[in-house]
């Protein structure tokens, strides 16, 4: 990759480190001495190896998790779900309209929304919850061939892992990719799913109607601080030979065919409780989306091409990494984003320099002409130090003084 642009990615990271992003490309004036459209060109046509990024950010990524799941023995969960980065429809006459946009059932709105439908991948283990990976749903394939795709890139689990989604997601093929490396599946299922109790077809709801508060297989079980009542099956599926599946409804609404939630575990030795706490753990990726639209300008940008909106999804997920990663221990993406106040406080970043004399501005920092050889090495020292450390590393990185990266 060339300095100038290196210096592009630098500019679009520290945009939204130093003053927050509103998805306007004229942010990126703020931290950069080139004119804003030199950084779309970047984005939209640039000749870099965006490829090289994404699969060094992922490498690190699963890096971390297997290693907190090896020396932790908890298990690793895939979490996978979908969102909708809305834009307004450009007229019939525009020009160049927006690529890979179309309308998409929004069950958030109740309706029909035009946009972007991103899928989004995250790896979790004992805490640490990390993005994955955010692909663009552009309908040259299902969004279930998509996620097969991430499980078999996904090295083998070290331990018994999980692969969370919603009923949507809950294909068997899908299941079946994900329990190759070692993933089993704690998903929601439609109500109308078929199931074989005493070997008698049911449809899911139909067997829910029969559900008695005494039932001996009827329990009360409490999940995040609210109680429901859940009947637990175990049997089989249709091409699902056995599984348990667990129908549950809120203590208030016990018997309202409305408040009726389903969901299904592959791994049947796990208990109603534990197939609950770990499908509460999906939350972590709905709290993702949120951030992601706050703060990293997800459905606000300006951007055309479907490789721009590609490769600034790729940034926009090393940006929230290195809000996770800030101090070389893992911390909550909101913990991350606002410590950039107190680096700001100490420092007057300005335009990205490529004055030598600044990158030495402090002997503390002589060694920041050890340059990192490859964007895997970034990613790796951008959490073993804190974000001072990085960007003095990454200034140093474009200066003349050092030696030239290639992907």
């Amino acid at each position: 990759m060339s300095d100038i642009y290196l210096q592009h990615l630098m500019t679009i990271i520290m945009s939204v480190f130093l003053r927050g992003y509103r998805g306007k490309t004229v942010d990126f004036s703020i931290v950069s001495q080139h004119h804003r459209t030199t950084v779309a060109y970047f984005l939209n046509h640039g000749k870099w190896n965006d490829s090289a990024l994404q699969k060094a950010l992922k490498s690190s990524i699963v890096e971390l998790i297997y290693q907190e799941a090896r020396s932790s023995g908890q298990p690793v969960f895939c979490i996978v779900d979908d969102t909708i980065a809305s834009h307004v429809k450009p007229s019939s006459q525009a020009l160049h309209p927006i690529e890979a946009a179309y309308f998409h059932q929004s069950h958030l709105k109740g309706r029909q929304d035009y946009g972007h439908q991103v899928v989004s991948v995250m790896l979790s283990c004992n805490g640490i919850t990390l993005n994955y990976a955010v692909i663009l749903y552009d309908k040259t394939k299902s969004k279930i061939k998509i996620v097969q795709d991430i499980a078999a890139e996904l090295p083998e689990a070290p331990v018994v892992s999980y692969f969370l989604c919603d009923s949507w997601y809950t294909s068997v093929d899908l299941m079946k990719s994900f329990l190759k490396k070692g993933f089993y599946t704690i998903g929601a299922l439609k109500t109308n799913r078929i199931l074989y109790p005493m070997g008698i077809r049911q449809k899911a709801s139909e067997l829910a109607l029969h559900m008695r508060k005494s039932d001996p297989n009827v329990s009360l079980v409490t999940v995040d601080k609210r109680k429901f009542y859940v009947y637990r099956y175990e049997g089989n599926l249709n091409k699902i030979s056995n599984a348990v599946v667990l129908l549950s409804y809120p203590e208030e609404c016990f018997g309202n065919p409305k408040a009726l939630r389903i969901f299904i575990s592959t791994d049947v030795s796990l208990s109603t409780q534990e197939i609950l706490d770990s499908y509460a753990k999906r939350w972590s990726i709905e709290l993702f989306f949120r951030q992601s639209k706050q703060k990293l300008g997800l459905d606000k940008y300006q951007i055309r091409s479907s490789q721009g909106i590609q490769r600034y999804w790729l940034i926009m997920s090393l940006t929230h990494y290195l809000c996770c990663m800030f101090k070389g221990k893992y911390c909550t993406f909101e913990e991350g984003y606002c410590l950039h106040h107190q680096v700001k406080e100490r420092t007057d970043y300005g335009h990205l320099s490529v004055d030598p004399a600044w990158s030495f501005a402090e002997g503390c920092f002589n060694d920041c002409r050890v340059i990192l050889c490859n964007f895997r090495y970034l990613l790796i020292y951008s959490y073993k130090l804190e974000l001072k450390d990085f960007w003095f590393r990454c200034v140093t990185y474009l200066s003349p003084l050092s030696l030239s990266i290639s992907l």
